[in-house]
């Protein structure tokens, strides 16, 4: 298996260089309205921002910056599939005017324009980041009623266009069922609250990781093995230092990549590259943690009922049989701004071993081995 991963340093308010009803799926985390961090880029391409942020006209501003992203939501319905899907990290913003304490509902006012542009609204995860530390507040502190509520999650918002996709050969029907995830994920992943830390990026300098605002590589990796199947296209309008494209690598699905800066096009070459070794364990992972799933099931209620085709061991659901991970073996750039990502093949995952890295989200999890057949 090979997949594509192309990168456009261009606007994204205009998609021109993508088909009309060509992505699969859409997941991004673009500019925040009104997070001061934002203010310059934003003020970079739209007249009269900066004026409108110096005289405290804030709710002008905050309808301004939403106008410019409408442009870009509008686009993305055109390249859409029928039934495809987007997923949208967003957080809201506070900003005090003239003493007074306001908060900017980037989420409603996002999902506003998706409903009007006839997207259906799914229901949204709520991302607590865990970054706050328990005694951080705003506002006056103890004295009722002038303190505010800490803000310490952000949004996912997921929209489709129009109805459910299809999956009408035997052979989509047959990757469908390949793609398919853990039983024990399931039930995680479709909370509508996710509970996890900001990853590291130490291959990412620090002046990037602090224009991009990249969010950790297991939202967006959960996020296409959900909503997506192998050979799939995701697009990220707003992609920074690559963090989708990585996921989509590691989940084993192509990914078309516009990014505004193109300062970012050596540092996420070079990411690409280095860390391509590392994408292998979050499926090798995934495996240890249902292995681990296994075991703690079977001595509390018995023996599970089937087994993995491919891999051997026990699964809970018979959706789960033909269950298959991507595994990757390389990347290389095979044009400017063009990657291909390399995968093992059956034969080669036989023999691979399937060991728990430690320093990642399952570094509590004992050291485990699967060898295959």
């Amino acid at each position: 298996m090979q997949t594509k991963h192309r990168f456009i340093y261009a606007d994204s308010r205009n998609l021109e260089t993508i088909a009309d009803n060509s992505i699969d799926l859409a997941v991004t985390s673009p500019p925040y309205p009104m997070i001061e961090m934002w203010d310059k880029q934003f003020s970079s391409f739209i007249p009269g921002l900066e004026a409108m942020l110096e005289e405290s006209n804030y709710s002008a501003a905050f309808e301004t910056m939403h106008l410019e992203l409408d442009r870009v939501w509008f686009d993305l319905k055109r390249v859409m599939k029928q039934g495809a899907l987007a997923c949208i990290n967003i957080g809201d913003a506070t900003r005090t005017l003239n003493g007074r304490f306001r908060l900017f509902a980037n989420h409603a006012r996002i999902q506003s324009k998706f409903f009007e542009l006839g997207f259906d609204l799914l229901p949204v995860i709520l991302w607590r980041k865990q970054t706050n530390a328990p005694n951080k507040f705003m506002g006056s502190g103890m004295f009722p009623p002038g303190a505010y509520i800490t803000l310490e999650h952000e949004y996912i918002l997921i929209f489709r266009k129009g109805p459910k996709r299809v999956f009408a050969t035997e052979e989509e029907k047959k990757n469908r069922r390949e793609s398919a995830y853990f039983w024990e994920e399931r039930n995680s992943w479709f909370s509508d609250l996710w509970n996890f830390k900001g990853t590291r990026q130490e291959t990412t300098s620090g002046e990037l990781r602090k224009r991009s605002a990249a969010y950790p590589f297991l939202l967006p990796f959960r996020l296409i093995n959900m909503f997506s199947v192998y050979g799939d296209t995701v697009l990220d309008p707003f992609s920074g230092t690559g963090t989708t494209a990585m996921a989509a690598i590691a989940a084993g699905r192509n990914s078309i990549n516009y990014e505004f800066e193109s300062s970012f096009y050596e540092p996420v070459k070079n990411r690409l590259i280095q860390e391509a070794p590392q994408l292998s364990r979050y499926n090798r992972e995934r495996i240890a943690r249902h292995l681990e799933f296994v075991e703690n099931y079977q001595k509390e209620k018995g023996k599970l009922k089937h087994l993995s085709k491919h891999y051997g061991f026990p699964v809970m659901t018979a959706q789960e049989q033909d269950l298959k991970l991507a595994f990757v073996n390389d990347i290389n750039e095979q044009e400017e701004n063009l990657f291909a990502a390399n995968y093992l093949n059956d034969h080669q995952v036989g023999t691979y071993d399937f060991s728990v890295l430690p320093g990642n989200e399952f570094d509590n999890h004992n050291q485990l081995q699967l060898k295959l057949f």
